[in-house]
């Protein structure tokens, strides 16, 4: 489907509408509204969350992915970030091309990093402290490699680098939509 700027009236009533933490029970919700959205033409999914699970926004997103490379051509998923679009919900909106991310005016947007609290308890032989340790630490790695694969997709075709997001995102880095809009990384602000 084509890419073309959408006008405010194309938003009147979206196909999926999700608002509250991104977890397991938004997981749900998405699929039934998914399940229930047209086969053909525009499918607008509006979003407003102070964010959640970054997995289940990966998901999420790579349902709109999966569906749009189905039957290319035949439905096109669009992004509406209404009031805050934090975290997670950032994350998920990385999956729509920019042409297909929209904004309501005032919206702001929330990138960090992934946070973790884990403890790690090292106790037993040598040899299996040193795999503990190992195994934490490649865990840390994996999500740092996948937090970037989030950005690196947010950020593509946009005025922003990847080392302005790396340097930005641990202090919490908030977005207000004009000035998404002005750095690309949305297509426009209804």
């Amino acid at each position: 489907m084509t890419d073309q700027p959408l006008a405010p009236p194309m938003f009147r009533s979206p196909a999926i509408a999700l608002s509250g933490s991104v977890d397991y029970d938004m997981y749900a919700r998405f699929r039934e509204q998914l399940a229930a959205a047209p086969e053909e033409g525009l499918v607008v999914i509006e979003l407003s969350t102070l964010g959640g699970d970054p997995e289940v926004a990966r998901m999420m997103g790579e349902d709109v992915r999966f569906h749009s490379d189905l039957e290319p051509g035949k439905r096109r998923f669009v992004f509406l970030g209404k009031a805050a679009i934090y975290s997670a919900g950032t994350t998920f909106m990385s999956f729509f091309a920019t042409p297909n991310r929209y904004l309501t005016r005032g919206t702001r947007l929330m990138i960090h990093e992934r946070k973790m609290s884990k403890r790690l308890n090292i106790e037993g032989p040598l040899t299996t402290c040193v795999a503990t340790v190992k195994a934490a630490l490649h865990e840390i790695e994996a999500s740092i490699a996948i937090q970037n694969e989030g950005f690196e997709n947010l950020v593509r075709d946009s005025q922003v680098t990847m080392d302005e997001v790396l340097e930005k995102a641990p202090a919490n880095w908030y977005i207000e939509a004009q000035e998404a809009k002005a750095l690309g990384l949305v297509a426009d602000v209804i």
